[in-house]
């Protein structure tokens, strides 16, 4: 029998796990200060419903699909946004709803891409530029409080499409894709594949400073959401060569990055739902978890009970009803030390009959060595 994880698939445990916990405490916070409500939806769809009108993007063609018992073909999310169809139906606008959980894409996996990963996602439903500004306000803050320095990349796809026209550009799609590929692959490469779709003059356009854009109709909505960012504090980067693999954005599109990854960490853009104009972003819990720097809050602490369980279980009720993390050891004070150790507890009580007598608690700083009485 094998064991181990399959490829692109993780176990997280222990000072790992710890870290992901507060990223998404982080994350969760900062979402409720911006006003968006939680939301949890079904890992398993039907296949049709996964795919939509989008069965030609990568994420989409990525899919894992599945089939139950009666024959019904299924799939596995491999993202939150589609799943917004079904659960914003009926809701007053604007609806503003975040959502964290497991997402998968049946694709190559590199030391940073992997198969099933955490999205963190906010999305606005009836949604205008000024929400696209407040959400990338939100990002400046989570950012910031994960000691994350960024860029944030910003593009238009009505921009996009409006030079493309210009330029009598046919399959617009696909020369998106191929101008997508610039961070990924050698631009010689993408110019040989742009050729063949007789578009290789359109690199030279997106090489040309931010003024050149300032002709365009559709570039009015770059300086509107500069403009909200300026008020919220927020500095962005406009990038003429951005696109966004999925093909459903119909306006902003963000992408955000660090130096310690040349990944993308967060990114997202705004797009029609039922009609209404939407926005949303994604934060990688994955990619954040490599590269924040945080250390948890929590305070934990060992109770060593040297045969005295009673008065052990009595003060690790005590401390727990004060919000400390409290896990109680039943044996010999060497191995309590060890397993202290082990799992990173900051605090260890003895609890001995001597103690128990003096009511008072012998307290050693795993950290520092220092030992200290607790009444």
């Amino acid at each position: 029998m094998k064991t181990e994880t399959i490829k692109g698939f993780k176990d997280f445990t222990g000072e790992d796990a710890i870290k992901r916990a507060e990223i998404k405490k982080i994350l969760i916070k900062n979402f409720e200060k911006y006003g968006f409500d939680p939301a949890e939806t079904p890992i398993v769809e039907y296949e049709e419903f996964v795919q939509g009108e989008n069965a030609s993007d990568e994420a989409v063609s990525d899919i894992f699909k599945l089939e139950d018992k009666g024959k019904r073909k299924l799939a596995l999310r491999y993202e939150f946004t589609f799943q917004l169809k079904r659960i914003a139906k009926g809701k007053k606008l604007p609806f503003k709803r975040y959502q964290i959980g497991e997402v998968f894409r049946d694709e190559p996996i590199s030391a940073n891409r992997f198969r099933q990963f955490v999205q963190c996602d906010v999305d606005v439903i009836g949604s205008s530029i000024k929400d696209e500004a407040e959400i990338l306000s939100l990002v400046s803050d989570v950012t910031k409080e994960l000691g994350i320095s960024i860029v944030i990349n910003v593009n238009n796809r009505k921009l996009l499409n409006e030079i493309l026209d210009g330029e009598k550009i046919k399959n617009k799609e696909q020369v998106m894709r191929e101008v997508d590929k610039l961070d990924k692959l050698d631009e010689k490469q993408i110019k040989e594949n742009l050729k063949k779709l007789g578009a290789e003059k359109v690199l030279n356009i997106f090489k040309k400073p931010e003024a050149f854009f300032k002709k365009y109709n559709s570039y009015s909505e770059i300086e509107e959401l500069k403009k909200t960012c300026k008020a919220y504090g927020v500095k962005i980067n406009f990038q003429p060569s951005l696109i966004r693999g999925l093909s459903y954005y119909n306006g902003s599109i963000f992408e955000v990055k660090t130096k310690k990854m040349k990944e993308t960490i967060i990114a997202g853009g705004s797009y029609m739902f039922n009609n209404v104009q939407s926005t949303g972003i994604s934060f990688g819990l994955d990619r954040l978890a490599m590269i924040a720097k945080i250390e948890s809050e929590k305070e934990k602490y060992l109770v060593i009970s040297l045969k005295q369980d009673k008065e052990s279980i009595k003060l690790a009720q005590q401390l727990r009803e004060k919000g400390k993390s409290v896990c109680i050891f039943y044996g010999k004070p060497s191995k309590a030390l060890e397993y202290a150790n082990s799992y990173g507890f900051g605090k260890v009580i003895f609890v001995g009959e001597k103690e128990v007598k003096a009511k008072k608690f012998k307290v050693k700083n795993m950290k520092s060595g220092k030992e200290s009485l607790l009444k």
